[in-house]
């Protein structure tokens, strides 16, 4: 018999962990207006401030929907893309000759866009992940793979 544990304290969990972050960027984005403007205006995109607005509206919102359920796989795909384009657009590593030393410019921006991308896979789990694996079934057998999806019929 699944518990409440089963079905919605680690699912929850698991959410909160994944999304976090994001209302806490939006409001250091309101907090640190003039330094958030300033980066945003460093990408190839015209409008710097309508483009931060519609990122704390992202950052603010989206995590709420992916942590209550509600349209939750819209949120997270929202935020899948919100995450792929800031890394490409916003951390652009390549850019920097060398990112990968000690004391390299890109060095921050490498680890960024990398995070993102990961940020990215996680909401899309969010996004096609359909049903849970109970965690009293994870306790049991912790190094069994995840269920798979199921295949479709023609």
């Amino acid at each position: 018999m699944l518990s409440w544990l089963d079905l919605v304290a680690v699912p929850l969990l698991a959410k909160v962990c994944l999304v976090g972050m994001f209302p806490l960027s939006a409001y250091d984005k309101v907090v640190h207006w003039d330094e958030a403007r300033a980066q945003a205006a460093t990408g190839p995109l015209p409008f710097p401030g309508l483009l931060l607005v519609l990122g704390i509206v992202v950052e603010a919102v989206t995590p709420v929907m992916i942590v209550t359920g509600w349209y939750d796989r819209a949120g997270a795909f929202v935020l899948a893309g919100f995450c792929a384009v800031t890394a490409v657009l916003f951390h652009r590593f390549w850019e920097f000759p060398r990112f990968w030393s000690r004391d390299g410019e890109g060095r921050a921006h490498f680890w960024d866009f990398f995070k993102n991308f990961g940020l990215v896979g996680g909401l899309l789990l969010v996004v096609i992940g359909g049903g849970y694996a109970p965690a009293s079934e994870v306790v049991r057998h912790p190094l069994a793979s995840g269920p798979q999806a199921a295949p479709t019929q023609p």
